[in-house]
């Protein structure tokens, strides 16, 4: 198969208008950025203007669609990948006066309150959003009513018990304890009443979408492509969640520093 076989698909027209040579050379992880960022934004409003927070941008592929196909401001925001090379091609793309480079922390993002309409994350949310108290930090920085979206690898459903033999090999290469289905997405944001959820969901044939991606940018790995095939959509997947902030659920503010505050006390009793 060639590279447009794998790459232009008719289920993702706004991603099939890119070209495959700037596409693989902004790959930057385990899933194609601008496939899961269209089936992402199908479950979201976006308007021109808009401030959206493209939170783990990788090499901001998802930042400068989001920019050209929507009319958005993006802050393209990672803590692994260098925002010198993501303002290189942002520049290249032509959309340097809408979209932000910026390298950050999620843990420690340098935004004011309220300060996004829209907050995204492409397959990156799970190395922090797994956190029971993260979701009450991020959403300080969305205005009431707007909205939170993720799409991500995961699974069909939760593997609690044991793993399947088929999986089990790649299960023990790949530690994947970070990963989780829709399902539990919703859970973990309904438990603290701070979004109201708009849609939980996996995408249809998602590992399919899965292992073309990684025949195309690790054709020598052939075990995750054989595990994808070998799974064919039983447990492995692509899973999505989107919710929008509730005006009236208050936040606690995070605990970022304890003050300083040393007493000199005696350290044995006086016992006489």
């Amino acid at each position: 198969m060639t590279v447009e076989d794998l790459l232009i698909t008719d289920r993702f027209p706004r991603a099939a208008k890119y070209h495959p040579n700037w596409i693989l050379a902004g790959s930057s992880g385990g899933a194609n950025p601008l496939w899961l960022t269209e089936w992402l934004s199908e479950a979201l409003t976006l308007e021109p203007g808009m401030r959206v927070l493209d939170l783990g941008c990788g090499r901001a592929l998802s930042s400068i669609f989001l920019q050209r196909e929507f009319g958005v401001q993006v802050w393209a925001t990672d803590l692994w990948f260098s925002a010198s090379e993501n303002s290189q091609r942002v520049r290249e793309s032509e959309v340097q006066n809408d979209v932000f480079p910026i390298r950050a922390d999620a843990r420690a993002l340098p935004f004011s309150e309220e300060f996004f309409d829209v907050v995204v994350g492409i397959d990156s949310f799970m190395y922090f959003g797994t956190d029971d108290l993260y979701l009450n930090y991020l959403a300080r920085f969305v205005k009431p009513n707007g909205q939170i979206g993720i799409a991500l690898a995961g699974f069909e459903h939760e593997i609690d018990d044991e793993v399947p033999e088929h999986l089990a090999d790649w299960w023990a290469a790949e530690n994947p304890y970070c990963l989780h289905s829709a399902g539990w997405w919703r859970r973990h944001w309904e438990l603290s009443k701070i979004l109201d959820i708009e849609i939980a969901d996996t995408l249809p044939d998602g590992w399919r979408y899965w292992r073309d991606w990684v025949k195309l940018i690790a054709p020598d790995n052939e075990f995750e492509s054989q595990t994808l095939e070998a799974d064919a959509g039983r447990n492995l997947a692509y899973v999505r969640a989107v919710g929008r902030r509730r005006a009236e659920t208050p936040l606690f503010d995070p605990v970022m520093s304890i003050p300083a505050a040393y007493t000199s006390q005696p350290l044995l009793r006086d016992v006489g």
